[in-house]
């Protein structure tokens, strides 16, 4: 068993070695799994990959801090590999909130975590700056001392407001704050992502999968990001051959989606691989 603390120097250093790594999302222990099996570095839980499994929207009024803490337990203890977690806006609008989270996902054996500067309230969907920042150095705080890499998120272009020079103050704000990584998802293109990048000085996290965006890991890692993970959209990726096959099964009456499933035989390799 790989302790929480050599997992914690792993991830580390997977961010201060040259290049940049993909970080996957997996929703539950056996998506988990198989992105161990099949090579990946480290893992990064996706609240929405987890709300759409429980039948839930992405949101932190959706999905109970508790129910997401348990699910990145799951996760933690499906592999050896570190574990960071989308942590959504940290269950509340005080700072003294996102350091109970911080504090919990430590308990849960995450050693990474992310937070948002998203407030869930459509007519005003972004914190004040200053709060925004208070809220990541109440996160740090709390996660000074302990096996936690910190992201902060500025969340202005999923809650459409493309204003990238906010987006750098934000980010910049956080950095000051003591975030370890920096996070702005929904870049439209390589000019912005390079700008932010050059921008600060702590390694940015970009996510991948969204619509419209088709850069490869050597373009990213060029324009200067650090960690590229997926978000939701290896989740939503399974739940459209889901769709895809049972429209084929209502819709042809046949079955030809199985051609492409994976055995049983495979994915209970996957599952038999316990962790060492």
């Amino acid at each position: 068993m790989v302790s929480q603390i050599d997992k914690h120097r792993a991830f580390v250093e997977l961010h201060r070695r040259p290049g940049a790594f993909v970080i996957p999302n997996p929703w539950d222990a056996g998506s988990a799994r198989i992105l161990a099996a099949l090579g990946f570095e480290a893992l990064a839980t996706t609240s929405a990959g987890f709300a759409f499994s429980a039948g839930r929207i992405d949101a932190a009024t959706a999905i109970s801090r508790e129910a997401l803490l348990d699910n990145a337990r799951a996760i933690v203890e499906a592999t050896d590999l570190p574990v960071s977690a989308d942590l959504q806006n940290g269950f509340g609008a005080a700072p003294e909130s996102c350091a109970e989270t911080i504090r919990l996902a430590v308990e849960a054996g995450l050693v990474g975590g992310s937070i948002e500067d998203a407030t869930e309230d459509a007519a005003d969907p972004i914190f004040e700056l200053e709060l925004a920042a208070e809220r990541v150095a109440a996160a740090v705080e709390a996660a000074r001392g302990l096996p936690f890499v910190l992201t902060a998120r500025a969340e202005n272009y999923l809650h459409g407001r493309p204003d990238l020079d906010d987006t750098i103050r934000r980010l910049q704000a956080f950095e000051k704050a003591g975030a370890d990584v920096l996070y702005a998802p929904g870049l439209r293109d390589l000019d912005a992502i390079r700008t932010v990048c050059s921008a600060v000085s702590r390694p940015v996290n970009v996510v991948m999968g969204l619509t419209g965006a088709r850069f490869t890991v050597a373009d990213l890692a060029e324009a200067g990001v650090k960690r590229i993970s997926v978000g939701g959209s290896f989740a939503r990726a399974a739940l459209g051959a889901l769709a895809r096959a049972g429209r084929e099964v209502l819709e042809e009456g046949t079955f030809t989606y199985a051609d492409e499933a994976m055995s049983g035989q495979e994915a209970a390799a996957y599952m038999r691989d316990e962790p060492a």
